[in-house]
């Protein structure tokens, strides 16, 4: 039976997925790491801009329409770097090397967060940083996924094998990615018009 489009394997996706997965937990660790490398001056200025933003953002300082489109804006960059990075083929190594970076922003934000708030950090951390999180980090690992499938296709099919169709699983791809976008405009609105209301809630007790 011949096999769809980009179709590999189940254990070779499902080892994709655990190895982007493992990728995004260890950015996640060595970006917490980072807090505790930088120096106190350094510490001390992000600290305080963190205490700025956090202030500002519980304040209401920024119109939420525009923080909406300022993070879809931001979501859209990296699902379109990850689209073209599959699609470029060579350049598919460099998705991993996103989902790592992905890991370490979380990261250092959660851990200049705790380092800042002390032991209220770690509420705010999964008050305002976990809930998006546990919506745009899957859907980047999905992307990922994806992106990588696609330059395996590639890659053996056409280019080693000289056979099979590229549109398919161009569309597949592509497709996909699409998908991802409008599910990454839900952490975009929950980031706009919820994590204020979150944090002008904790503002006191902070």
């Amino acid at each position: 039976m011949k096999r769809g489009a980009m179709e590999m394997p189940l254990r070779g996706k499902l080892n994709l997925y655990l190895f982007v997965g493992v990728l995004i937990a260890v950015g996640a660790v060595f970006g917490a790491l980072v807090v505790n490398a930088l120096s106190l001056e350094q510490q001390q200025n992000l600290s305080d801009e963190l205490g700025a933003y956090l202030g500002g953002t519980s304040a209401g300082a920024a119109a939420p329409l525009d923080v909406f489109r300022d993070r879809l804006f931001f979501h859209l960059k990296w699902l379109g770097l990850i689209w073209l990075l599959g699609i470029s083929v060579v350049g598919s190594p460099f998705v991993l090397a996103l989902d790592f970076l992905k890991g370490v922003l979380i990261g250092f934000a959660v851990g200049l967060t705790v380092r800042h708030l002390a032991w209220k950090g770690v509420a705010v951390s999964l008050a305002v940083v976990a809930p998006q999180n546990l919506v745009v980090v899957p859907a980047l690992a999905i992307a990922s996924v994806s992106a990588v499938r696609f330059a395996y296709y590639v890659g053996r099919e056409r280019l080693f094998l000289g056979r099979g169709r590229l549109l398919p699983p161009l569309a597949s791809h592509t497709g996909t990615s699409a998908a991802l976008f409008l599910v990454l405009g839900i952490a975009a609105m929950w980031e706009a018009f919820v994590v204020p209301h979150i944090l002008s809630g904790l503002s006191g007790w902070l």
